[in-house]
């Protein structure tokens, strides 16, 4: 006898979305904010790097990796769901890795990576609210709401959502500290207040 389909909240879905996006959006956005040598020109600087698609768009792709294949392979039932009503209403895919839960935690890992590499290497242990306001807090807020509401809509246990959400910490921490170490803050001799 195949088990009743479970109740999902499609506000739950549509929400984590949008949180996990704009999340991915922000860390996209947000300039890289540092203290410049006082030999050239003291004080903070921004600059905008279009380079940070690259460590940006490698997560977006691990993520739609996970949606397409992953899930698959790692078989985890969303939370009611099992043999007999797989398929039906809610059942119709797996909840593990949760992608919306990856994305919004590797996001806050990739910001948090480049702060803490902007902070300590290319500013000298100078630290810039706004950077860590638009680097860690902004996405760690949206994060931890993205993750809350996974399970709140009974998208994913908490086991899924919250594995998943570690999975995406460590992705996106190693990326931003890399991407963060091989890409100077500023622009060149440029200048300018865009780096290609």
């Amino acid at each position: 006898m195949p088990s009743p389909a479970p109740s999902r909240s499609a506000s739950w879905n549509t929400a984590t979305k949008i949180m996990a996006l704009s999340s991915t959006g922000l860390v996209m956005i947000m300039p890289r904010v540092f203290y410049s040598d006082p030999e050239v020109t003291a004080g903070w600087k921004a600059r905008w790097h279009l380079s940070v698609l690259a460590p940006t768009m490698t997560l977006a792709a691990v993520t739609l990796l996970n949606e397409v294949t992953l899930k698959g392979q790692f078989a985890s039932y969303r939370p009611g769901c099992d043999d007999t009503n797989k398929g039906v209403a809610g059942c119709e895919s797996y909840g593990m890795l949760s992608s919306p839960s990856f994305l919004a935690f590797s996001s806050f890992g990739q910001g948090t990576g480049i702060f803490l590499v902007d902070t300590l290497k290319w500013s000298n242990g100078h630290m810039n609210g706004g950077a860590l306001a638009g680097d860690v807090v902004a996405p760690l807020i949206l994060s931890v709401i993205t993750a809350v509401g996974r399970g709140s809509g009974n998208w994913e246990s908490g086991g899924q959502v919250w594995g998943s959400a570690g999975l995406g910490l460590g992705a996106g921490l190693g990326m931003g500290v890399l991407y963060a170490l091989l890409q100077r803050p500023e622009c060149g001799y440029s200048g300018g207040m865009i780096c290609w």
